[in-house]
C-alpha cells in the first residue's frame, strides 16, 4: 500500500457526498484554517480555495461521485490525492462519526503521510470503463432471468428446454407450457426482458468497438491471442488495467486483480487470509471467465486441469489457472508479446 508522503503548506481533507462538502484546510503546522460545509459546486469549492491554491493538495475519499473534483483539481492544477475506501480505517473508525470529523481526518492524515492512496483512472477512458462495466450488470441480470425461466419448470416438475434463450425461436418453444395462466405470463415477462436485453446488448457492443479509441489497438489484439478471450473480455481486462506500467510487479497485478490471497498471521500463527475484497472485482471475474473458457476445446489445458485436482478441488484449480492467465496477461502487454501456449502449459 503507498501513503502520499509530500509537502505542502495547506492540506485540504473533502468528505465527499452528492449534494454537500465538508472541507477542511490544515496548514503545515496542523492548524486548522478552514472548516466549512459547503454544496457541491465547483465554483464554490474554488472560492474557498483560491487564497490557499499556491501550494494545496486536494485529498478525498474514493467514492461514486469523486470524478468531478478529480476534474476540477486538474483545470486548475491542484495536485489530487484519491484516497483508498477499504484502507482509510482512521475516518470510520472512532466513536463519534460525522462529515464534520471525517474530514478533519482525511487532511490529518494528508498532513501526516499516512493517506492510502488510490489509482485515479484517467478521464478519457472512464465513460468507456463503466459503459463496459454496465453491460456486464445488465448481462448477469439477463442470466438470473433465463435461470428464473428453467427453475420454473423445475418448480412444477416439468422437463425443462434445453435452449438458447437469446434466440427468438427458442423463446417461443418455451411459452405457454403450463395450463396455469399466471405461471405462463410469469414466464412471458422474462422472455419479453430477455428479449430487449439481447438486442440492448448487441447494440451496446458494437457501440463500445466502435467507439472504445483510448486503448492500444497493439495490446487488444495482443490480448485475443489466448484461447478463450475474445473482444468483450479483451476490452474489459484493458480498461480495467488502464497502464499496465503503474504495476512495478506481477505480484502487484495479481493481488489488484484479487487473482491471489494473502495470509493473515500473528505471532507466527496462521488464522486464514485476509483482504479478499481488496482489488478489482471486475477484473477477477474477467480472468474467472477467461480460464473457463479456455478450457473448451483445449485437450491440452484439460489435461492440466486434472494434473491440478489431484492436489486441490476443482474450484481451486480453475482458480490456479486463473491466476497463471492473469500473469500471462501483464507479461504479454509489458513484453508486447503474442500469447505462446508451450510455454504456458507445462510439458
Amino acid at each position: 500500500m503507498r501513503f502520499y508522503n509530500n509537502q505542502h503548506n495547506y492540506y485540504c481533507g473533502i468528505d465527499l457526498h452528492a449534494r454537500l462538502l465538508y472541507v477542511c484546510i490544515l496548514d503545515s503546522l496542523v492548524n486548522k484554517v478552514l472548516h466549512k460545509k459547503i454544496a457541491a459546486d465547483p465554483d464554490a469549492l474554488l472560492e474557498l480555495i483560491t487564497p490557499y491554491q499556491d501550494n494545496i493538495v486536494i485529498g478525498v475519499e474514493c467514492m461514486h461521485c469523486w470524478y468531478w473534483v478529480s476534474d476540477f483539481c486538474l483545470d486548475y492544477a491542484f495536485d489530487f490525492v484519491l484516497g483508498h475506501a477499504l484502507y482509510m480505517k482512521a475516518i470510520h473508525g472512532g466513536k463519534t462519526k460525522n462529515d464534520r470529523i471525517d474530514s478533519f481526518k482525511i487532511a490529518s492524515l494528508l498532513r501526516g503521510g499516512n493517506f492510502p492512496i488510490a489509482y485515479v483512472y484517467p478521464k478519457a477512458m472512464r465513460a468507456t470503463r463503466d459503459l463496459l462495466r454496465r453491460r456486464t450488470k445488465i448481462m448477469r441480470h439477463g442470466a438470473d432471468l433465463k435461470a428464473h425461466v428453467a427453475n420454473t419448470f423445475s418448480q412444477y416438475n416439468q422437463q425443462s428446454h434445453n435452449v438458447q434463450l437469446r434466440y427468438p425461436c427458442a423463446r417461443e418453444q418455451v411459452r405457454n407450457q403450463f395450463d396455469e395462466p399466471s405461471i405462463n405470463r410469469s414466464i412471458d415477462m422474462d422472455l419479453n426482458v430477455i428479449a430487449f436485453y439481447t438486442k440492448e446488448l448487441a447494440n451496446v457492443e458494437h457501440f463500445i468497438e466502435k467507439t472504445a479509441k483510448q486503448h492500444s489497438a497493439q495490446d487488444y489484439n495482443l490480448i485475443q491471442t489466448v484461447h478463450g478471450i475474445g473482444r468483450i473480455l479483451a476490452l474489459t481486462i484493458l480498461y480495467e488495467i488502464g497502464n499496465i506500467e503503474r504495476f512495478p510487479s506481477v505480484q502487484n497485478f495479481a493481488y489488484y486483480s484479487r487473482l491471489v490471497k494473502c495470509k493473515a498471521e500473528s505471532a507466527g500463527k496462521q488464522k486464514g487470509t485476509n483482504g479478499n475484497k481488496i482489488g478489482n472485482a471486475h477484473l477477477k471475474w474477467a480472468f474467472s471467465e477467461a480460464a473457463v473458457l479456455y478450457l473448451r476445446g483445449n485437450e491440452p489445458a484439460k489435461k492440466y486441469i486434472q494434473r491440478l485436482q489431484k492436489r486441490m478441488s476443482k474450484a481451486k484449480a480453475l482458480s490456479a489457472l486463473a491466476h497463471k492467465l492473469g500473469r500471462c496477461v501483464y507479461f504479454m502487454l509489458r513484453d508486447k508479446t503474442v500469447f505462446d501456449e508451450k510455454r504456458f502449459l507445462p510439458q
